[in-house]
């Protein structure tokens, strides 16, 4: 496996190196199951794990929702779901940090990747366990933080330094990660709302066995199936990737790096200044898995065609955003592209104010649509397509150029620490969105929207703001020290649009 001649030999596929196609299945089959479960996860907790019948089951409940009313005060069954949805995303991008100094500093990247994806298979069986609830999400949690930032990061071990291909490595690496989050809630979500209700007749018998709730159980087994098969290409990849950071720092005597310098300093001030305001966006943002899922299933007209018999599931508009990347990512390069040549090309802080802009208008749409509607009506599944539209184009602008921008600015003795920033905000953002999730009871829709669309907006001024006073740092770090995606942490960033 080792050494760089034998890289140079080792087997190409599509005119990469073989390996890239087990990362790109392995990712694609660990992402189907963590989407497929965030899909199914708050309305399984408002329909059926909450029920006073059913709660008493789960080991630690009581300790938890008092530990929950203790943050917020009295919460109804929709607000501690809300909440505790708001927790589990943003503790699952709080361990990555952890995980990626692991990896780096004493376990290397694939030992730990095994871990992490044995982990996450085992929370996500779990979870078909009404009483081991709380261990599953557990299980998820740690097992992603040990999967998610050194799967990524072996693509770029993949090439040689100055190899031109691993920009292309890493957008064939994005597709797997959308194809997963595209199909998952086809698959997990289906089982879950509809393979009791719809009586079908493979699964009539298996209702009748295990209860007229058992789908939501199965739309998690199907979660644990998808990163098992994920957990087992990668198992048979070991021989076709190269060593990783740790092996090779055995090996070479590498020296050590130099002091932060006055520039460096500067640098990490402005990229901190642009992550504050940046979990702001996480807040609106993440209420896509929380109210909006809400709104899919008790305020839109989920019929397909008008007058007809067929119901949309409501987990499926959890498919719609990365339908919306595939399609809108070659137009917005595109006019980037074009607006590079004309001079006229957004600067990277604008970019993230402008992506908090259309986040902050795809609200405002929904808090329309509420208005237009009424408090008891309901919304053609349409405006649906509409909201994710415009939501998309605030992820595109703020997600990988945020990333890309860690990526690129953050001085090499601290990557992963910035790193560790970036993915900070993220949990800090999703953590609020699930108190933010907990009004959707106790205000009007309206009222409700154009809050969630103040938040992203008053983020993108505050970016904005920044703009001027950052923009020479980043210049002058982006020229003189390009984006190496390579051993570390950091290539995580270029490899996941969706956070």
């Amino acid at each position: 496996m080792a050494n760089a001649s034998a890289e140079a030999k080792e087997p190409q596929l599509f005119g990469h190196p073989r390996g890239l196609t087990y990362l790109f299945s392995t990712e694609m089959a660990e992402r189907f199951s963590y989407y497929g479960m965030t899909a199914i996860l708050l309305y399984y907790l408002t329909e059926q794990l909450l029920a006073p019948s059913q709660a008493t089951q789960v080991i630690g409940f009581g300790a938890i929702h008092s530990a929950f009313e203790s943050l917020y005060g009295p919460l109804t069954p929709v607000e501690f779901a809300t909440n505790l949805v708001g927790w589990y995303t943003g503790l699952v991008y709080f361990t990555p940090f952890f995980g990626g100094l692991l990896a780096d500093r004493v376990t290397g990247q694939r030992y730990i990747v095994i871990v992490g994806g044995a982990l996450m298979a085992a929370g996500e069986f779990m979870l078909t366990q009404t009483p081991l609830f709380f261990f599953g999400l557990l299980m998820l949690i740690v097992g992603n933080g040990c999967f998610k930032p050194n799967i990524s990061t072996q693509v770029g071990n993949l090439y040689k330094p100055g190899d031109s291909r691993i920009d292309r490595a890493y957008s064939i690496f994005y597709v797997g990660i959308n194809i997963g989050a595209t199909l998952s809630p086809f698959i997990c979500g289906t089982l879950g709302e509809r393979m009791c209700t719809a009586q079908w007749p493979w699964s009539k018998g298996v209702c009748e066995a295990f209860g007229q709730t058992a789908g939501w159980h199965f739309g998690f087994f199907a979660a644990g199936i998808g990163v098992t098969l994920g957990l087992l290409v990668y198992l048979s990849a070991l021989r076709n990737l190269p060593p990783d950071r740790v092996t090779r720092a055995k090996r070479e005597k590498t020296a050590a790096l130099p002091k932060l310098t006055r520039q460096d300093w500067r640098a990490i001030i402005a990229l901190v200044l642009v992550c504050i305001p940046a979990s702001l966006f996480w807040i609106t943002y993440q209420q896509q898995s929380i109210t909006i899922l809400l709104w899919a299933r008790d305020f839109t007209n989920l019929t397909l065609i008008p007058g007809g018999t067929f119901q949309i599931p409501a987990t499926w508009s959890q498919s719609v955003n990365p339908i919306f990347i595939f399609v809108l990512t070659p137009g917005i390069v595109a006019l980037w592209g074009w607006q590079s040549k004309r001079g006229s090309e957004p600067s990277t802080v604008l970019k993230l104010a402008i992506g908090c802009l259309f986040l902050a208008g795809s609200f405002l749409i929904m808090s329309a649509i509420a208005w237009m509607t009424g408090p008891h009506g309901h919304a053609s599944w349409e405006w649906l397509i509409l909201f994710f539209a415009i939501y998309t184009l605030g992820e595109l602008y703020l997600s990988p150029i945020g990333l890309a921008l860690m990526a690129r600015v953050a001085p090499p003795q601290v990557l992963s620490a910035m790193m560790g920033v970036w993915f900070i905000s993220i949990f800090l953002g999703n953590t609020l969105a699930g108190y933010l999730g907990s009004y959707w009871d106790k205000m009007d829709k309206v009222s409700f929207f154009l809050l969630a669309a103040a938040i992203p907006a008053v983020a993108g001024a505050v970016i904005w703001l920044f703009d001027k006073p950052t923009r020479p740092i980043i210049e002058e770090r982006t020229k003189n020290a390009p984006l190496q995606p390579g051993p570390d942490i950091a290539s995580e960033t270029v490899s996941e649009g969706r956070a």
